[in-house]
């Protein structure tokens, strides 16, 4: 699903920063622009919005029509290695590429097929900006906004990420930051997901992504494609090591078996040169 206007321009920025090295900036060119004031803000009224009784209201009607909107726009998915998701017992933070607005989806559908809990998913604060419908959608899903005010990271953040994991829940946390539109490749990440996992003393659900063109085309810029889920094996924190070591150790194995999925997939190495076919369903080659 094409999601946001300006797909050529999206596709330039991928390709410079791949090119450069930077493979955790931002590619998009339309995300809501606000403050850092504004940015607190918008996490702090969030946090406190939770616990109340219109937000459980709205809670509960988003999650409805998000089972229905996850289950449809992945009917025709295929899911890789569930049985890596048998001995999930309890709370983990589930890691995945990040390369469309809606990939979420797939990672929460999957969790379901796999019969696991509740999962949540860590996002930047700039998307409880939005409005219309999917700022309603963003704002009482069952994310957890993500910001650099301390304040609210110490009291709010961390504290709900240890209680929703002592509770069994899962928690998406995208390792490689921002997201690149129909980027094929996993890209290096960054050690944050793996400190939680690591601080909480809890497993990290490995996840990889392929996408797959389709012959039809969707816009004049984009083929279709469909998306095949690969759970790889679970990453668990060595209980004799540090949060540390525990964490850059995971975060390295996580890397690891990401690249050798995606080589897997596709047949060839990982390498950061830019190729054709990096975006999948990209047709305007020369953008």
């Amino acid at each position: 699903m094409i999601i946001g206007g300006n797909r050529a321009e999206v596709v330039q920025n991928i390709r410079k920063n791949a090119e450069n090295g930077d493979y955790n900036l931002k590619t998009e060119v339309d995300d809501p622009s606000i403050t850092a004031e504004q940015k607190t803000e918008l996490a702090l009224r969030y946090a406190n919005s939770q616990g109340t009784v219109g937000y459980w209201l709205k809670n509960r009607l988003a999650m409805a029509f998000l089972y229905v909107f996850d289950f449809l726009l992945n009917r025709n998915t295929r899911v890789e290695g569930l049985e890596n998701l048998d001995d999930i017992r309890g709370g983990a933070i589930v890691t995945s590429n990040h390369f469309n607005q809606l990939d979420n989806t797939v990672v929460r559908e999957t969790m379901r097929r796999g019969g696991q809990r509740r999962m949540y998913t860590v996002v930047q604060e700039t998307n409880l900006a939005m409005t219309g419908f999917m700022g309603f959608i963003m704002n009482y899903v069952d994310n957890i906004p993500i910001t650099k005010s301390k304040k609210y990271t110490s009291e709010y953040f961390e504290p709900e990420i240890a209680r929703l994991l002592a509770r069994g829940d899962k928690i998406l946390i995208y390792p490689e930051q921002e997201m690149w539109f129909n980027y094929r490749k996993p890209r290096p990440p960054k050690r944050g997901a793996y400190y939680y996992a690591a601080v909480n003393n809890v497993p990290v659900i490995s996840c990889f992504v392929e996408i797959q063109d389709l012959p039809q085309q969707e816009t004049e810029e984009f083929y279709q494609t469909r998306w095949v889920m690969h759970v790889l094996p679970t990453i668990y924190p060595d209980p004799q090591k540090d949060v540390r070591t525990n964490s850059l150790e995971m975060m390295d194995k996580d890397y690891r078996q990401k690249t050798a999925a995606y080589e897997a997939a596709y047949g060839k190495k990982l390498t950061y040169a830019n190729e054709q076919g990096d975006v999948a369903g990209w047709i305007a080659k020369e953008a």
